[in-house]
């Protein structure tokens, strides 16, 4: 069975792929804990530098509970916490375009 993979693209601002890179590299441990109880593993950002747009790609586990990550606390304060550096929806959610698979080499 292929893992369930999800692709989606993202929107940081001018002037913050620094502090964007610093956020990540020191992502909090109950983060990091909330993202693999959700049954997220095998996740990369991938920065295009000319247009600031964000590439995620993730795995999720076949018991996943990505669905409910969104209402845990520690993810709230991350998305605030992540706000003023990229484009958000209400709630500071970060804006989300999924991206469709249209090849994969194995």
């Amino acid at each position: 069975m292929s893992p369930d993979i999800r692709a989606f693209r993202m929107q940081l601002k001018p002037g913050v792929v620094d502090e964007y890179k610093r956020r990540h590299d020191e992502l909090w441990p109950e983060l990091g804990q909330a993202l693999s109880d959700a049954g997220i593993y095998d996740y990369s950002i991938f920065l295009d530098e000319e247009t600031l747009s964000l590439f995620a790609v993730l795995k999720l586990r076949p018991d996943h509970k990505i669905g409910q990550l969104p209402m845990q606390p520690v993810m709230q304060r991350w998305w605030d916490s992540m706000a003023e550096l990229m484009l958000v929806e209400p709630g500071n959610r970060p804006r989300e375009w999924p991206l469709k698979q249209v090849f994969h080499f194995a």
